[in-house]
């Protein structure tokens, strides 16, 4: 199981990361950050898609074609955890080494189109406080790691849960 979940997971941490750096790429230069939201979900499902290939790849060729729930779920979850440990790594480079003002610019970008929705000043205030909020967090490296797990993981267990009770086949 080792091996498949860190093949299916370095090729899912790949696709993630790659999309990940292109996407904030662009954000972060044209300054607009709007369109990175689907096309990160997009690019977290189709990387998260391996979780199923791998699962059935460890149970077609390892397992005689049979797995339990509980081990196609632990396959899954090896996976999502490396390419989200990947992910993870590759954003912590990328935020530190090369784009250390993101957050200023994320946060600018949310304030300018909250007031250009028509938010009121009450509202402006709440998302600026949320915003400062959120850029003190960004200054602790734990709490990077932390917000970055959250953005990726939660969808990699949902994809293995799902794919754990599709692909479950016990013996007769």
């Amino acid at each position: 199981m080792k091996r498949t979940a860190i093949v299916f997971g370095l090729i899912s941490g790949v696709i993630i990361t790659a999309m990940m750096v292109y996407g904030v790429y662009l954000c972060y230069h044209k300054e607009d950050f709007k369109g990175n939201t689907t096309m990160g979900y997009t690019a977290m499902v189709v990387a998260f898609s391996f979780i199923f290939v791998g699962i059935r790849n460890y149970r077609n060729k390892y397992l005689g074609g049979f797995i339990s729930f509980g081990k196609a779920f632990k396959t899954g979850l090896f996976i999502a955890l490396v390419a989200s440990t990947i992910y993870v790594l590759v954003w912590l480079v990328y935020y530190y080494g090369f784009i250390p003002d993101f957050m200023d610019k994320y946060a600018g970008y949310v304030l300018r189109t909250a007031e250009a929705e028509g938010a009121t000043p009450a509202e402006l205030a709440a998302k600026t406080e949320e915003m400062a909020t959120f850029k003190e967090l960004y200054k602790s490296p734990v709490m990077v790691v932390l917000i970055t797990y959250a953005e990726v993981l939660p969808l990699g267990l949902i994809i293995a849960l799902f794919s754990a009770l599709v692909l479950k086949r016990k013996q007769d």
